[in-house]
């Protein structure tokens, strides 16, 4: 499991900076629900071929007993607790603050590892950036500069050392057995459908913790087929069906998305659909899961509020064509079958075995339809295509200059692959590889 790296510290001593260079990007996931505040962000980070878990926290003002200050210090308290190691960030043009001093008392009782960070260095001697924070007693000051990058990849090592070098996702694995995440905001239902699914036929073979806190793996059967169910609400005891526990936690959240097989997206057919059920989507689709909807509490609504809630789903959520929505009632178990059937599709599209032969000629088949667009004097050849991985699958495709073809084209070759080999309820990547040209010579 990865790492979860928490940043802390006061405002404006470049925790969104640093978290930024982290997960190289500014589009990082925002939890804007309720308890949650904008100012904390969550995104997938990586050194090598090493990922973690980066939150970006609100500052933190110990002082401040109401007010937005006091909030973002509630949401910061909230993640510190579910962090593996955590980052804790001052200034060093400033110097030592009274509420540096503060923070680190709080800090050092919390029984985390903590590692002290003194950003805003660029320009400076690195002993004399740190020689001021020592006195905070948290060890060994880091000098670095989030703005420009100097010193992130040896903080980085130190920060993950500790932690196991497991490989990535297992995209590889497949023991046949598919492993369920099921997620979505607070209160659309989610306990409910745990509670259908692993109730329905009363047979859980064990309920084993896991490996992050409050997360298990539950195995039942639905039907005559075995499923693995992980679950984030919390630890239940053996042999008790699910005891619906409605708390949502972010970092829980991104964790079973990242260790299924197929992610079931529950909404809310009573709420508006909102950003952060699109947030959420994004980021299942971000990671490459195999993914099904769920439109719960439908039987309550009439053909009027139905077709409204269609219509909201194919504006807000189009970036989901590839997936199956199924429109159920947990409470009353209604259309969990065919919901099942929809989720055995996807994982059999995210693990399947794409034979090169057949790839290749599939490719050639939908070149000799539709060409590529040319691209100056010349046209991209595309010459032959092999699988590159799996949950999700990966296309390569080898050819000549390849790096000149446009998304459009692109969506063309995933739309023939997704249809050839019934790729439903997948995301579906396509890389292209452009061979060296043997005319020509190397650079000396």
């Amino acid at each position: 499991m990865k790492p979860i790296v928490v940043l802390v510290g006061r405002p404006n001593v470049g925790k969104s900076t640093l978290f930024n260079r982290l997960t190289r990007t500014r589009d990082a996931l925002v939890a804007d629900l309720p308890g949650l505040t904008r100012d904390r962000h969550y995104g997938m980070g990586r050194i090598g071929e090493r990922p973690f878990l980066v939150v970006d926290t609100g500052g933190l003002e110990p002082e401040s007993k109401d007010g937005m200050f006091a909030e973002m210090a509630r949401q910061t308290e909230a993640a510190i607790a579910e962090a593996d190691v955590i980052v804790f960030l001052v200034d060093a043009r400033m110097g030592v603050t009274a509420h540096d001093r503060q923070i680190a008392d709080g800090l050092r009782r919390i029984g985390r590892p903590v590692w002290l960070v003194v950003n805003k260095a660029e320009g400076m001697n690195s002993d004399i950036a740190e020689s001021e924070f020592h006195e905070l007693g948290l060890g060994q000051p880091n000098a670095i500069s989030a703005a420009h990058g100097d010193g992130i990849r040896e903080l980085l090592e130190g920060v993950l050392a500790p932690f196991p070098e497991d490989a990535d996702e297992e995209e590889e694995s497949d023991d046949g057995t598919p492993k369920i995440a099921i997620v979505g905001r607070p209160n659309v239902g989610k306990s409910t459908l745990v509670n259908a699914l692993v109730g329905a036929e009363r047979v859980i073979a064990f309920d084993q913790p896991g490996t992050t806190r409050d997360s298990i793996h539950v195995d039942f059967e639905f039907g005559d087929k075995h499923y693995t169910l992980i679950d984030t609400a919390g630890v239940r005891r053996k042999g008790k069906v699910f005891e619906a526990v409605e708390k949502f936690s972010v970092v829980k959240t991104l964790q079973a998305i990242d260790e299924s097989n197929v992610t079931v997206l529950v909404l809310d057919a009573h709420s508006d659909i909102s950003e952060q059920d699109a947030h959420i989507a994004g980021f299942i689709l971000e990671r490459g899961r195999a993914l099904v909807v769920a439109v719960n509490k439908w039987d309550g609504l009439d053909d009027y509020q139905r077709d409204m809630v269609k219509r909201a789903i194919a504006r807000k959520l189009n970036f989901l064509s590839f997936s199956a929505f199924h429109y159920i009632s947990a409470r009353n178990a209604q259309g969990l079958g065919p919901l099942m059937a929809s989720v055995d599709r996807a994982y059999h599209a995210a693990m399947i075995k794409l034979p090169t032969p057949r790839l290749t000629r599939v490719l050639l088949a939908a070149v000799a339809k539709q060409e590529p667009p040319r691209s100056g004097t010349g046209r991209p050849k595309l010459r032959f295509a092999h699988q590159g991985g799996r949950n999700p699958p990966v296309v390569i495709v080898h050819g000549n200059a390849l790096d000149t073809i446009p998304d459009t084209y692109r969506r063309y070759l995933e739309a023939t692959f997704r249809k050839t080999f019934s790729l439903e309820g997948t995301p579906l990547r396509i890389e292209f590889r452009t061979g060296r040209n043997p005319y020509v010579r190397p650079r000396a």
